[in-house]
């Protein structure tokens, strides 16, 4: 009995030894951490990264988003997931939410992570004097001490904004803040509550010819439409006053759209909407530069002037400032995050944050290369064509 009973104990012995000895089926992880965004160095077709370098940021500058350890996490996608290297933290369940407007839902929204969480290398502060020969005349600051309603004002309201759309617009601070010196704008979703946030700038372009632009990284999924653009100040009449698209993005199609506005969508209006499409295939993981140059004159008959619209310092689009529309020193600047809507065919995104970062937005007295290079760009650019 004790010869068998051996025997026994030993055959199992050798099949556990020669379990153990397997090669394991499951490969090791890829690309994280420290080898980049998916698809980073792939080469795009339509939008050739040789030409195109991002004018801010580089992989040094901006490491990994590293986590508190055991951090609860809070329903984000897997681009969201993506945008974590480089934006802001999700919103984190354990801090206290801060005090919710009435008019702001829901009020159990999570809000985000500590403004003075540390950093293994921070990427440089943007409230520092610019240098000298970008001109600079507005810069607002995105430091944590500062609150986003000193160079912003917060529109409000869920009444669908004349499209339709879903997200309620609130002033909260869980749907916009500064974070590591840039502006988040995030838009919550949660057990069918939509919120955002639209931000109004107090400054105007206020020049008869200048430079604006801004680096940023936008939400892309199915159901949102970030957005960098312009209008004139109030009170002011849509359309025939005028707005200005600088940065727009649908439905997480990855397609940047410069556009121009000046009339209704019908009859005569027919062709006061011009646009230039441009593929941006690394938009949800790589930040990109979007400017937009203008020259406004006096004294010509029939003639107003002259507008660039740039991606990572190239111009996309040139325009003819309208007749009938606002003089462009008084537009001001808006970015928001809109969900639903006609443009976006009615589909809405699922539960989870979807983060629009701005960093280093400026209004120059010039473009760069100054305006002689505007008038060689502004001779070798696409017109936007009719929507």
């Amino acid at each position: 009995m004790s010869s068998s009973l051996n025997k026994i104990l030993d055959k199992g012995k050798a099949k556990l030894k020669e379990y153990t000895n397997q090669p394991s089926s499951h490969p090791p992880q890829q690309g994280y951490p420290g080898q980049g965004y998916p698809g980073q160095n792939q080469q795009q077709q339509n939008y050739p990264q040789q030409q195109y370098q991002p004018q801010q940021y580089t992989g040094a500058q901006y490491p990994q988003y590293q986590p508190y350890p055991n951090a609860p996490q809070w329903g984000p996608s897997p681009q969201q997931q993506q945008q974590q290297q480089w934006g802001p933290p999700p919103p984190q369940q354990a801090f206290s939410p801060p005090p919710v407007p009435s008019h702001s839902k829901p009020s159990s929204v999570p809000p985000p992570i500590p403004q003075n969480r540390p950093m293994s290398n921070p990427p440089p502060p943007q409230n520092l004097a610019p240098a000298h020969h970008e001109s600079v005349y507005w810069k607002p600051s995105f430091d944590a001490a500062t609150p986003v309603s000193h160079n912003f004002r917060h529109e409000l309201g869920d009444h669908g904004w004349g499209n339709n759309e879903k997200q309620n617009y609130t002033d909260s601070s869980a749907n916009s803040f500064h974070h590591d010196n840039r502006l988040i704008v995030r838009g919550l979703v949660q057990n069918g509550s939509y919120t955002s946030a639209r931000l109004t700038s107090h400054q105007t372009l206020q020049r008869p010819r200048g430079f604006l632009t801004a680096t940023v990284l936008p939400p892309c999924a199915e159901g949102v439409w970030p957005a960098y653009w312009m209008l004139p100040k109030d009170p002011f009449q849509w359309p025939g006053d005028g707005e200005i698209d600088i940065f727009e993005s649908w439905q997480g199609d990855c397609i940047n759209h410069s556009c121009l506005h000046w009339g209704h969508y019908n009859g005569e209006d027919w062709n006061k909407h011009q646009v230039v499409t441009t593929p941006l295939h690394d938009m949800a993981q790589q930040p990109h530069t979007f400017g937009f140059s203008w020259i406004e004159e006096d004294g010509i008959p029939n003639w107003r002037g002259k507008m660039l619209w740039y991606i990572d310092g190239r111009p996309v689009m040139k325009g003819s400032i309208p007749q009938g529309t606002r003089r462009l020193e008084e537009y001001r600047l808006l970015i928001n995050i809109a969900m639903g809507g006609t443009v976006c065919g009615g589909k809405l995104p699922n539960d989870g944050y979807y983060d629009l970062v701005v960093s280093d937005l400026k209004m120059c007295e010039e473009p760069p290369g100054g305006w002689p290079k505007f008038e060689s760009d502004w001779q070798c650019t696409q017109e936007g064509k009719p929507i």
